[in-house]
């Protein structure tokens, strides 16, 4: 199978619209290749809300297998909105802000990529403090008098210890973001194999110690009925979907910089469902393990590391832990973030300083008390993003694949008058397409009698999004429009 890709051949550096890091990527300049987009997916997988993930349906109810099928499934519904939006990125080397100005406008484009970033940034500052958590703990067994370092003494209510390695994970972060996309392509590669070798490693470790898989392969489900099983099985296959909707929205930021179409599908692929599905089994089979070896089941990594006495088994099992939150979090919560603020001002904040701005806002939001109190943040805020993000990603499906067939002017795109204009650089189609979805996929949080609609949030806010952009464009003649011609010199891809 062959695959046109374009590039941008006229000058347009004097667009307000316009900066390097936004700049489509130049052909010459896409060297993601299939094992970079399968280890990028290795990488943010094997995280530890991933490994607890399968913890999380069995404690409502749920079986090992039936965890297991929840969570490949989710995945493979989710690589489809992935693999769509993947494809524009690959064709004409453009992030998703950019992606986001055909159908939302140029300046319109910022709604879906502020309401990404917000997101993200929530994220970020948690995984953030995850992370530093973990440090942590490694420098509490390692270093004397760690623990009570500054006494009483806090910064914003976070003990001083605590305070210095998040901003050491802080500043790791930031320092690879800060060496460009190139680093984080490295760090990726590099972090995959280490990773899923430590965990295997704890696998087997497990497996071993309790002579056997232990009891959690043999418990029952607890549902009787399929009415039951159906009743917690359609939420949580939500919530799988949603795991990983922030990434179906902004994978062009990576896929920009991919060889041809063929490598960036199927090392995503091979890196999102089979990923998600062993590193969640891994968990299982691990906190079935604990169940023999400690009295109890432990789902969190963390604790289980701490259990040793060794310093070189600690060292190397939080060092594992490390570079997964740092491998994830920079993927998945600070490059999107970072090409979202700066398609805010283009000519003003690049694609470092909206990596800053990322940072800045992680600390301010102190994910240290968000998550003393989840019920506030956690359930009633990130977990409604299902319902706002799968509006979006159908309205740039649509737009992309039905209104205008895969063809885009690539110089509209920098242009404050172009096409994508629309008016005063709005689309209103867009902008009611996206209420209306939104509306209906979270109108049962407000109203009692619609929650069933909550359950499948994603689903029905993406389905009719969908529907009522493709109407409100059915007489528009969008795609007969943008045909015409083509910007871009193109170049045949296998």
């Amino acid at each position: 199978m062959k695959e046109e890709m374009y590039e941008l051949k006229e000058d347009v550096s004097g667009s307000k619209l316009y900066n390097k890091d936004l700049a489509p990527t130049a052909i010459k300049d896409r060297n993601w290749n299939t094992y970079n987009y399968t280890a990028l997916w290795i990488s943010m997988a094997h995280c530890i809300p991933t490994y607890m993930m399968a913890g999380g349906l069995i404690a409502l109810g749920m079986n090992w297998l039936q965890a297991i099928i929840t969570i490949t499934l989710g995945n493979l519904i989710v690589l489809i909105p992935m693999l769509l939006n993947a494809h524009p990125g690959a064709k004409y080397g453009i992030s998703f802000p950019v992606l986001a100005r055909v159908s939302f406008g140029t300046k319109g484009a910022n709604i879906p990529a502020i309401l990404r970033a917000i997101v993200a940034c929530g994220w970020f500052g948690i995984n953030t403090y995850i992370g530093g958590s973990a440090l942590n703990v490694l420098f509490a067994s390692i270093i004397p008098g760690w623990k009570t370092m500054g006494g009483s003494f806090s910064i914003l209510g976070l003990a001083l210890p605590n305070a210095i390695t998040f901003m050491i994970f802080w500043a790791i972060q930031i320092y690879i973001i800060y060496k460009g996309m190139d680093w984080v392509r490295k760090f990726e590669n590099w972090a995959a194999p280490v990773v899923l070798i430590l965990a295997l490693i704890l696998v087997i470790w497990a497996v071993y110690t309790a002579h056997g898989f232990g009891p959690l392969f043999s418990e029952p489900s607890k549902f009787k009925t399929t009415g039951e099983f159906i009743k917690v099985f359609i939420p949580s296959l939500t919530g799988m979907i949603g795991f990983w909707a922030t990434l179906s929205l902004n994978i062009p930021d990576f896929t920009r910089f991919a060889k041809s179409q063929r490598q960036q599908m199927i090392g995503q692929a091979i890196g999102l469902p089979p990923t998600m599905t062993i590193f969640s089994a891994m968990g299982i089979i691990v906190t079935s393990a604990t169940v023999v070896i400690f009295g109890k089941a432990m789902w969190d990594p963390v604790d289980i590391v701490s259990k040793f006495t060794n310093p070189i088994v600690l060292f190397i099992g939080f060092a594992g832990i490390v570079i997964a939150s740092l491998s994830v979090n920079i993927a998945a919560n600070i490059v999107s973030p970072a090409n979202d603020f700066s398609n805010v001002m283009p000519t003003r904040i690049n694609f470092k300083t909206g990596g800053l701005i990322t940072g800045i806002l992680g600390i301010i939001i102190m994910p240290w008390r968000l998550l003393a109190d989840p019920s506030g943040y956690i359930f009633n805020w990130l977990g409604t993003y299902s319902g706002i993000l799968g509006p979006i990603a159908a309205i740039i499906i649509c737009d992309y694949w039905v209104c205008r067939k895969k063809t885009l002017k690539l110089k509209d795109l920098f242009d404050e008058n172009g096409i994508y204009s629309y008016s005063n650089g709005f689309n209103k189609n867009a902008i009611i397409a996206l209420v209306i979805g939104v509306v209906v996929a979270l109108i049962g949080k407000v109203v009692p009698a619609l929650s069933v609609i909550v359950d499948y949030s994603w689903f029905a806010g993406f389905a009719v999004s969908f529907i009522v952009y493709l109407l409100l464009n059915s007489s528009n003649g969008v795609s007969e429009e943008n045909s015409k011609n083509l910007d871009g010199e193109g170049s045949s891809a296998v």
